[in-house]
């Protein structure tokens, strides 16, 4: 009977999903995203690395003293067109008409106590700045390395070498570290304010009590609440997996994510659970889950195998023991909340909610 009970409340659960607008648009956005990743990725890339999109030039005025150095690490930018000025003030001069002379930003460099100093400008607050910034960033990077390795001679003390440059492609370091864990991670945590949001309601309208007269037990009915909601993040990544793959987007390790997801799926639940249960009003519940969510995975994230990291390795393929460890290790403590969850519920129960 109580199996039963329990799937009885879920399903009932997620039949009241289909009611809820801001579940189902939350839904079909990540469906959309994951539908058609193949073309939304360019789009983001273009956002998370603008300088890689490609066919824009930036034509920047070069002044000062280390005008031979700025050049040199312009012209080894891709997209980055120098023009050398007199000065300081003609550089500005030029700047500050581009619709007659097309340059983008300036950069002044000035040679002073053996340092170089370097000032740039660049347009003030729109899209073009961004692209711009991106691309002086790289300037400025390939004159920090040059500037290294001409000066070593001077130097009293060698300075650490500088990592070789890599040529990855933004698009796959984009799709793994952020667009799949947003999709694997999304789920999860609407899941979390689900089990929130419905505990919470229950209790505000009284309908809790109701829902005891029948033959469950409260422990079931917060059983069948979390199975309804638990259940619906990995199904949700398991599909965005699939999707994924058909635009193309090979994900190594399938199942080792969607256990991944499931065990946070349930710790989440679990910690929205005892909030719910804790908390008098449905509005601070979700206050107080969204605020321990963000400190939980907040905290995480200063671990090297936080869930993000475990993600992305699992995804590429490059995952070793410790990521099966580290799936079991948020699989145990999920497990440990939930039973603390259901200590919960019978001193609840006890007490005659």
């Amino acid at each position: 009977m109580g199996s039963d009970a329990r799937v009885t409340v879920a399903r009932r659960e997620l039949a009241s999903l289909g009611e809820e607008k801001t579940i189902v648009l939350a839904l079909v956005l990540q469906l959309f995203i994951a539908a058609f990743s193949s073309f939304l990725v360019v789009g983001l890339v273009s956002l998370y690395d603008p300088g890689e999109m490609g066919g824009y030039e930036v034509d920047v005025a070069i002044a000062g003293g280390a005008t031979d150095e700025l050049v040199r690490a312009a012209d080894e930018v891709t997209g980055v067109d120098s023009h050398v000025y007199p000065d300081a003030a003609a550089a500005t001069d030029a700047f500050e008409r581009p619709s007659e002379t097309g340059v983008d930003a300036v950069l002044i460099g000035e040679v002073r106590d053996g340092r170089v100093h370097v000032s740039a400008t660049v347009p003030d607050g729109n899209v073009q700045t961004t692209v711009v910034v991106v691309q002086l960033r790289d300037v400025l990077r390939n004159l920090e390395r040059a500037e290294r390795t001409d000066r070593a001679a001077w130097l009293s003390a060698l300075p650490v070498d500088l990592p070789p440059e890599t040529q990855s492609s933004p698009y796959y370091g984009f799709t793994y570290t952020v667009l799949v864990p947003l999709l694997l991670f999304l789920p999860v945590f609407i899941s979390g304010s689900l089990t929130v949001d419905s505990i919470a309601e229950e209790r505000e309208r009284g309908t809790l009590e109701l829902l005891r007269v029948a033959p469950v037990t409260l422990r079931e009915i917060v059983d069948g609440k979390l199975l309804a909601a638990a259940a619906l993040a990995p199904a949700q990544a398991a599909l965005w997996v699939v999707l994924l793959g058909v635009n193309g987007t090979r994900v190594a390790n399938p199942l080792a994510l969607l256990a991944l997801v499931a065990a946070l799926s349930v710790l989440v639940c679990s910690l929205g659970a005892v909030v719910a249960l804790l908390s008098p009003e449905r509005r601070s519940a979700q206050f107080l889950y969204s605020v321990g969510v963000l400190f939980v995975f907040g905290g995480t994230a200063l671990f090297p195998n936080n869930p993000v990291n475990t993600a992305a390795r699992l995804a590429i393929g490059s995952a070793d023991a410790s990521a099966a460890v580290v799936v079991a290790a948020y699989a145990l403590v999920g497990l440990g909340v939930y039973v603390a969850l259901r200590r919960l519920v019978g001193e609840v129960d006890a007490n005659a909610l």
